[in-house]
């Protein structure tokens, strides 16, 4: 840190606030935080890193690096159906640039209100920019949402539409041109996801089995089927997509469709498996929440495997493939 900011002159200035909820027994200051948890409740924790050049751009606009570096992690949350209350937050800063941090707190804090979250400690250091949230949720106990519960005949249901973030990607990256309002929708979508704490916490007692779409729906969806034993068959035309998506399902961009609806990382929409006798349950929550849910497919016997069918019904030969840090290098 430079002279003219320490460090914890950085944390008073930008991230020390009081705490509003009654579990705080002690936030940032001392060596380690305090919680209270509420009786009869389970902690839900989970920690997302975003390294600049990997997860995000240089450039970025800092308040929306800012609800990002939040956001990431409470979709870890909803997806467990669980309530967000506390966050941790460590970085490595290139410098202390008051502009800079002003705008990435107020990004951060907006979101931490908007769903009643208490930073209640972190680190900071300098280095490459890179940010570390921690998050801690509560469900009630035996309720938490996990992965291995999707039966055979149960539905496939996601939040949302998909791709819209690998597409603004693509734009970027110059794969593809779109319009200054398509570009615009999805660049939001993928500098802002909004992360759907309301839809998990809905879901509760209904959803079978749930995961975050970060990394691909093949690859997410991947991750319930083996942790519950089972397969699924996935119906290619009931895959929500924006317009400018959509209207490149068929045509000379299909190959690039097809990559950022299956493959594409960063939506943070939620994929669930429910019983079919739910679907009704299911559309009042899609109405009461203005949110589309949408079927599409159903878990399988597990000999099946995953299986995405084309639009004339047709197992499709090969799936692009999801995000992984490692298993695709550098690239």
């Amino acid at each position: 840190m430079s002279d003219a900011l320490s460090e914890f002159a950085l944390i008073d200035r930008y991230f020390r606030r009081p705490p509003r909820a009654p579990g705080v027994v002690l936030g940032p200051g001392d060596d380690a935080a305090l919680i209270a948890p509420t009786p009869g409740m389970e902690l839900a924790i989970s920690v997302d890193m975003l390294v600049e050049g990997r997860h995000f751009l240089a450039g970025t606009e800092p308040e929306a690096l800012g609800h990002k570096a939040l956001a990431v992690n409470l979709s870890d949350l909803a997806a467990m159906g669980a309530l967000p209350r506390y966050a941790l937050l460590a970085g490595a800063l290139p410098d202390a640039d008051p502009a800079w941090l002003e705008a990435f707190a107020r990004g951060l804090f907006a979101l931490a209100d908007a769903h009643g979250v208490d930073l209640i400690g972190g680190d900071t250091t300098r280095g490459p920019r890179n940010l570390c949230v921690t998050v801690i949720g509560e469900v009630p106990a035996g309720q938490a949402i996990r992965r291995r519960g999707a039966r055979p005949g149960d539905d496939v249901w996601v939040s949302g539409t998909l791709g819209d973030a690998a597409l603004a990607l693509a734009a970027l990256a110059g794969r593809t041109a779109l319009d200054p309002g398509a570009f615009a929708a999805c660049r939001l979508r993928l500098d802002r996801p909004q992360p759907r704490v309301a839809l998990g916490l809905a879901l509760r007692g209904i959803a079978t089995a749930m995961l975050d779409v970060s990394d691909g729906l093949t690859g997410d969806l991947g991750h319930v089927l083996a942790a519950s034993e089972a397969g699924a068959r996935i119906d290619l035309a009931r895959i929500p997509a924006c317009p400018a998506l959509a209207a490149r399902r068929d045509g000379p961009e299909r190959a690039l469709a097809l990559e950022c609806l299956l493959a594409g990382g960063d939506d943070y929409e939620l994929c669930f498996t429910a019983p079919a006798n739910a679907a009704g349950r299911i559309a009042a929550i899609a109405a009461q929440l203005a949110l589309p849910l949408t079927r599409i497919g159903v878990i399988a016997e597990p000999k099946e495997g995953l299986i995405v069918c084309d639009e004339e019904g047709v197992p499709m030969a090969a799936l692009p493939r999801a995000y992984d840090h490692f298993a695709q290098g550098d690239g």
